[in-house]
């Protein structure tokens, strides 16, 4: 669905991408699933014709937005030739360019099985914030460390007034928290607040600057507050609980986010409720010590 300005909204099954179309071709933010690339740049050929996929961004690690990578990359065609050969032989500059953050690069090197080549971020950066200029607009990939992952980006495209917050937000229930991979509940609540730094709300709180989340429906700045209030009731709550010495399990009997289930809560799957709450409390336990 076009968003707004130079910006499309591509949702998956369970996963959402972003392109932004221009004269000089087309910018990718995140490619899905393995199985679904071709469905993506199925897509991209249909809304952009023949100009060429020149970037593609990953905002963050998860193979559900890293697994088209490789298929992706090869689809497009870089302005600047790279130094490596793909799977299929083709030159260098015959790929699209891959921009992440050092965090993302250095766990896709540890992939297992290895991944290809052409699915490896080709331009990494490490500080707070990095940008460049496409199509017309400035783009702005914001680092929200410790969210979601430790290598969560955002990205704005600041003429279309358009931000992709990765899973920084999602609205098909709670945030996930990898703790594994650097994610905290105070990064989910430091990410959606500065979501809301970026983010200008139109008449009425209705429109204005357009956020995609991860997964689930296009929001704007109205969804991202409530987003953010649940988030730091909740870490409030959970805190209190910390801090009073209470366990894990006298949490979950405690059903401190019951008032939020029924919108965001899950008892199967693959993210429930119990797996939240656990995740929560793991990232604000450690944080105490």
């Amino acid at each position: 669905m076009h968003v707004q300005g130079n910006v499309w909204m591509l949702a998956g099954p369970s996963v959402n991408a972003a392109v932004q179309i221009g004269d000089e071709g087309v910018l990718v933010v995140d490619t899905m699933t393995a199985p679904l690339a071709d469905k993506v740049i199925a897509e991209v050929r249909k809304l952009a014709g023949n100009k060429p996929i020149r970037w593609i961004v990953n905002t963050h690690v998860d193979s559900d937005h890293t697994g088209g990578n490789a298929k992706v990359a090869e689809a497009g065609e870089s302005i600047i030739a790279g130094n490596f050969v793909g799977q299929a032989g083709q030159a260098a500059s015959n790929f699209a360019k891959i921009v992440a953050h050092e965090n993302v690069e250095a766990r896709l090197v540890q992939a297992t099985p290895p991944l290809p080549q052409a699915a490896m971020p080709t331009d990494t950066f490490f500080t707070d914030e990095f940008e460049m200029y496409f199509n017309g607009e400035a783009i702005q990939f914001v680092h929200v460390p410790n969210a979601h992952t430790d290598g969560d980006v955002m990205v704005f495209f600041r003429k279309s007034d358009v931000l992709v917050a990765g899973d920084a937000m999602i609205t098909t229930g709670f945030p996930v928290l990898d703790l594994e991979r650097g994610g905290s509940l105070n990064g989910v609540v430091a990410s959606l607040n500065q979501m809301l730094d970026i983010t200008v709300p139109k008449d009425k709180q209705e429109g204005g600057t357009y956020v995609i989340p991860g997964h689930g429906r296009l929001t704007d700045e109205a969804d991202v507050v409530e987003y953010r209030d649940m988030m730091t009731i909740i870490r409030d709550r959970i805190q209190s609980a910390v801090d009073k010495g209470m366990t894990l399990e006298q949490v979950k009997a405690a059903r401190l986010v019951r008032d939020y289930e029924g919108r965001f809560g899950a008892t199967s799957g693959a993210w429930t409720t119990d797996k939240f709450v656990e995740a929560a409390y793991g990232s604000l336990k450690q944080r105490s010590k």
